[in-house]
């Protein structure tokens, strides 16, 4: 229809938001994405203005948003535009709420606070998988010889993150490295262990999942709820001592350290024996000339134990004895009895 000879336009109607309430967002950042889907494109500064809050505010919002992929990051003149809810990636699973919410809250408050946009960008490295970051980790650690920290977000650690990292405590262990871990207070029944040698402490609660490697270099993941998208490295040395303090501050507040039960060690008098006199000092060969043995039979019956509790060497054999509280040795002057599946 016309009038007047010009057509008329059609009259449009306020955007539609779409709920983002199911996925844990905090308020700012409902209000935030809100007004994005309204106004259109805008800066942290336009956004401040328009819902009369503080810029300080603004930015972990936007923060928050970018995380779950509804919100794009600031191009060039700073401009943030919305995403509609069913092109995000991050919301294809449903997630829990108040874990979700909270965890993102905790995890974007510590960033803010490095204030990254200070760092200079040759000092802030991305890791776009996982893949990536384990691959980077396992350069670091391998270079690592004084002190190794780590921050768990997870209340169970799963067993291919069990089976990835494994083998990186042990080296860090082995070659002497101390090792500290801070996580969260396990529910009943379900006790957090750290590897055997290592420092363990526990705490309601967590700033976030990170890793300090000498205190050179800082990692954590770019989102903290998906693992598959990869992780932030941090090399620049103010951001990595103020991630170290982090970490101090609330292995501090957690108390005194907290030593799960570790399932006890039986071990057979025969490697009782073997053991005691290899921790006094004794060769293999005097170890088994003292009990009887052949040398080949001190050594199979030490590998054999060593396969048995899952370690390499005999340092690693000696801490995980020592955590476990093996039982007390025998008095290895007296002769030691044997089984039948013993018998040298």
């Amino acid at each position: 229809m016309r009038q007047g000879g010009t057509a008329a336009r059609p009259v449009r109607g306020p955007a539609v938001v779409p709920s983002l309430d199911s996925w844990g967002l905090s308020a700012d950042a409902g209000l935030a994405y809100r007004a994005l889907v309204q106004l259109g494109p805008a800066t942290a500064q336009q956004l401040a203005r328009h819902l009369g809050m503080r810029a300080a505010r603004i930015s972990p919002a936007l923060a928050e948003l970018a995380a779950l992929g509804v919100a794009r990051e600031p191009r060039r003149r700073g401009l943030w535009r919305a995403v509609d809810a069913a092109e995000a990636p991050a919301l294809d699973r449903p997630r829990e709420p108040l874990w979700i919410g909270e965890l993102h809250r905790r995890h974007l408050a510590a960033v803010a606070s490095l204030h990254l946009d200070r760092v200079p960008p040759a000092a802030v490295h991305r890791l776009s998988t996982r893949a990536a970051a384990r691959h980077r980790i396992g350069q670091l650690v391998a270079g690592e010889r004084h002190e190794h920290l780590a921050i768990n977000t997870e209340d169970v650690i799963t067993p291919d993150a069990h089976a990835a990292a494994r083998p990186l405590d042990r080296s860090l262990l082995a070659r002497g490295v101390r090792m500290r871990i801070l996580g969260l207070t396990p529910a009943p029944g379900g006790p957090q262990a750290g590897p055997p040698g290592s420092e363990l402490r526990v705490a309601p609660s967590v700033p976030l999942k990170l890793m300090v490697f000498d205190r050179k270099s800082a990692l954590f993941p770019a989102d903290p709820v998906d693992f598959d998208a990869g992780a932030i490295e941090i090399t620049d040395p103010d951001t990595v001592a103020g991630l170290t303090k982090l970490f101090y501050d609330h292995w501090r507040a957690a108390g005194a350290a907290h030593h799960p039960e570790v399932p006890p060690v039986m071990l057979t008098l025969r490697e009782q024996a073997i053991v005691a006199l290899l921790t006094a000092g004794v060769s293999e060969e005097a170890a088994a000339a003292e009990l009887g043995l052949s040398r080949r039979t001190v050594v199979y019956t030490l590998r054999a134990l060593m396969d048995r509790l899952g370690v390499d060497n005999r340092f690693q054999l000696a801490l995980i004895l020592g955590a476990a509280r093996a039982v007390p040795l025998p008095d290895v002057r007296q002769p030691v009895p044997t089984t039948p599946q013993e018998q040298p």
